[in-house]
């Protein structure tokens, strides 16, 4: 069921699977698409918006081609012969900062429960905020912090398919009744649902440390 902020200070969940952009990680997909569009591809919408993605980005994010096929796809796509380290600039351009609150936020309820993360992402992402996050933390430092981290990419699934969470249960051994699953898309939240995890919807202007009191 998808819960409501009020309810879920109410109850009592035995472990919690954190999506990571826009919930961890600070994202913004019209800067990727307003970079692309500077460098003439007008038509990015249409290619790859938050709610849905041509089939391209959705194999990157599974792993199920490369980032130099990804690369070459996207020129063809495109018609614009950009080279890798511009399309690279651009599709990483949607990743801002992570916030140190979270990171305290995260470290203090690692103590109370299990935390898992889970995140559709891909080579070229995880490269991006992998360094960045390793010269403020340490990218072992934080993924240290869950007890996994489950990239798409690397798992070759993706939300909201069933069959990702199912795993997350299945790898961990979670009861779905007692595991809420926090993230910003409402897809990712009905897959969960369809799993009968707990979720929550962070809706846009919300702050996922509200949602926990310590």
């Amino acid at each position: 069921m998808e819960l409501l902020h009020s309810e879920l200070k109410n109850k009592h969940f035995d472990a919690i699977i954190f999506d990571f952009g826009a919930v961890i990680i600070d994202i913004d997909y019209h800067k990727t698409r307003d970079a692309f569009e500077k460098q003439g591809i007008k038509n990015f919408d249409e290619l790859f918006s938050k709610a849905k993605q041509n089939n391209l980005f959705d194999n990157l994010e599974k792993g199920l081609i490369s980032e130099t096929k990804f690369r070459d796809e996207l020129r063809a796509l495109s018609g614009i012969n950009l080279n890798d380290n511009t399309i690279d600039a651009c599709w990483n351009s949607m990743l801002l900062q992570m916030p140190s609150n979270r990171v305290e936020m995260l470290k203090k309820l690692q103590l109370h429960k299990p935390l898992y993360l889970l995140s559709n992402t891909n080579i070229i992402h995880e490269k991006a905020f992998s360094a960045a996050i390793e010269g403020e933390y340490g990218w072992n430092n934080f993924k240290s912090i869950f007890q996994k981290v489950y990239l798409s990419h690397e798992i070759k699934m993706r939300k909201p398919d069933l069959e990702i969470f199912e795993k997350v249960l299945s790898d961990n051994n979670l009861n779905p009744s007692t595991t809420l699953f926090i993230d910003d898309s409402p897809q990712h939240i009905e897959g969960a649902q369809k799993a009968g995890i707990h979720a929550f919807h962070l809706q846009d202007g919300m702050e996922v440390c509200d949602l926990f009191n310590f």
